[in-house]
């Protein structure tokens, strides 16, 4: 092989790989994640053939971590974060307290000493950004509130590791490392005072500045009208102020990437700027997958089958109830809680980063940085087949659970009215298409905030999961003329609809999907009509243009004949 080609064969043989890989893997009916996985174990060190360089392979996953959170804060801004705040921030803190001495016990038991024990802690009570964020849009469940609360509880839990990754070295003599001179609390300090005033001054900057010039700067490059500028743009941004937040500020690329999107959502080109960035964010965010499958080493389930399950059951078992009772004691809904605790059932990159620092200042043995490594594979792995699980828990809850009543909830008396599901975005504009039209309609919403909402509003609402028998009879489903599903989960959604078809087999449906496979299976299970969205856009976007030629012309213009 030619010098200096070490980039070109990670792209040109990991993306190959992964492509075969997801391939049989959907063939399979498994998650293309999997492939992704089996992939970089495939080029990585410990099986023969090819090795790819796993620094420069790990260094294109960070750019698709990045781009991934560059994304996110395009759909966020700062009010969704402030109001998630009262779940996300004791949430995760509790759970990475509770995680952490759970690890510490069990490690003892191992014969480790206690800093090996914060170490693998941290590691596993932190969850992986493009694992999150790839099984909330597979879903398109992004933009609902459970999907903003994960968000802003993993933002919380990066802000908690960059702090710790501050305070390690300067602890770790405490800790137990021998390669350390004596605790310095002076010291550690400084370091930490400095580190939240960084945080501080760049969170500052982005607030004041940020959300002034970027919206600003990325207008003037449309007006250009040159695609490959506001692309080239659109990724500076991105990559720019996320490198930016790490060489200036000591921030996590993720957490500077974060906030040039929130930022950059202020601009009215925010949508076009989401499009230009996801094949990038696709194409780097599966060599994440391909760079943690290069890591591990397969050995490890052989040599310490035990200590693996045991690793493994703290990540998918130990952190789902402690993230679920956390939130269910924080006040959230059952199905809020048990969405946004499988959502975070997994580890990722800082793991990683915190396991070589472990290493690095002798605080963890490389047995434990394996023990890590496979925890991230085997909770990667099961996370899209814990989402599945949710349905099914839900409905069994639902059987067993009185509901949730609010003391204020309004009495429903209305007939012949329209029951809407949902009150996000499409809900809104569907409630203010049937208050123009004066036709009744009550809304069934187990978000709190929007509960208020729509009580300030004086509109009917009824506060529950519109997957329960009672809470659907509450909102007179006996008597509605139409449901409509406006909520973008399609398992959810699908649950709904199975009710509603139980309690009133007669009554029109209609509900919306982002894909083509949950828009088959709403219709199976009896949807009047199901509004697939890129096809809906598509048919409203030919009607306009048929409208505008015949205005232009006084009828439809004739193909042109050969």
């Amino acid at each position: 092989m030619p010098h200096h080609t070490e980039l070109i064969a990670v792209l040109a043989i990991g993306l190959t790989l992964a492509f075969f890989g997801g391939l049989m893997a959907t063939r399979l009916r498994l998650p293309p994640l999997v492939g992704y996985l089996l992939a970089g174990l495939a080029i990585g060190p410990f099986t023969p053939g090819f090795v790819a360089d796993a620094g420069i392979a790990a260094q294109l996953s960070e750019i698709g971590v990045m781009l991934l959170m560059f994304g996110v804060g395009l759909h966020f801004s700062i009010g969704d974060l402030l109001a998630v705040r009262r779940i996300a921030v004791p949430g995760a803190l509790l759970r990475i307290i509770a995680i952490t001495l759970l690890s510490v016990g069990v490690s003892q038991l191992w014969g480790w000493t206690v800093g090996q024990g914060v170490i693998l802690g941290l590691a596993l009570s932190v969850a992986s950004t493009v694992v999150l964020l790839r099984a909330l849009e597979e879903r398109g469940t992004l933009d609902t509130s459970n999907g903003k609360i994960a968000v802003g509880w993993l933002v919380v839990e990066d802000l908690v590791m960059v702090l710790a990754l501050v305070m390690l070295p300067a602890l770790a003599p405490l800790l137990g490392s021998t390669e350390s001179g004596p605790l310095d609390l002076g010291a550690l300090g400084v370091s930490l005072l400095l580190t939240l005033g960084k945080m501080t001054l760049f969170v500052a900057v982005m607030m004041i500045v940020g959300r002034r010039f970027i919206p600003w700067m990325l207008a003037r490059v449309a007006r250009l009208g040159s695609r490959e500028l506001f692309t080239l743009a659109v990724l500076g941004t991105a990559l720019g102020i996320a490198y930016a937040a790490g060489a200036l500020f000591d921030v996590s690329f993720a957490l500077g990437a974060f906030l040039a999107g929130v930022v950059a959502s202020e601009s009215k080109f925010s949508q076009q700027v989401a499009e230009d960035a996801l094949p990038f964010q696709d194409a780097f965010a599966v060599l994440f997958f391909v760079s943690v499958g290069m890591l591990f080493n397969p050995a490890i389930l052989l040599q310490a089958p035990l200590l693996v399950l045991a690793t493994a059951l703290i990540i998918i078992v130990a952190k789902t109830l402690v993230a679920f009772f956390t939130m269910r004691l924080l006040k959230a809904s059952f199905a809020t809680a048990l969405t946004v605790a499988i959502s975070l059932a997994q580890i990722g990159e800082f793991s990683f980063i915190l396991a070589t620092l472990g290493r690095d200042l002798n605080l963890l043995s490389a047995q434990g940085q394996n023990l890590i490594l496979a925890g991230a594979i085997v909770s990667i792995i099961l996370n899209p087949f814990l989402f599945r699980l949710i349905p099914v828990i839900e409905a069994w809850q639902h059987q067993r659970a009185p509901q949730e009543i609010p003391q204020d909830l309004p009495p429903v008396g209305v007939a012949q009215h329209a029951v809407l599901v949902g009150y996000g975005r499409v809900g809104r504009l569907i409630a203010r298409t049937l208050q123009d039209e004066k036709i009744s309609f009550v809304v069934i919403e187990e978000d709190e905030r929007r509960v208020e909402e729509l009580r300030e509003a004086n509109l009917p609402v009824v506060y529950g999961d519109a997957a329960r028998t009672d809470v659907l009879s509450r909102a007179g489903l006996l008597d509605a003329s139409v449901v409509i599903i406006a909520t973008p989960d399609g398992p959810q959604s699908q649950l709904i609809l199975e009710k509603v078809r139980r309690i009133n087999p007669t009554v029109h449906v209609t509900a919306r999907t982002h894909d083509e496979h949950t828009q088959k299976a709403l219709q199976d299970l009896g949807a009047s009509d199901v509004l697939y969205g890129e096809y809906e856009l598509g048919l409203a976007m030919g009607h306009h243009v048929l409208a505008a030629l015949r205005s232009s012309s006084g009828s439809v213009i004739k193909p042109a004949t050969s």
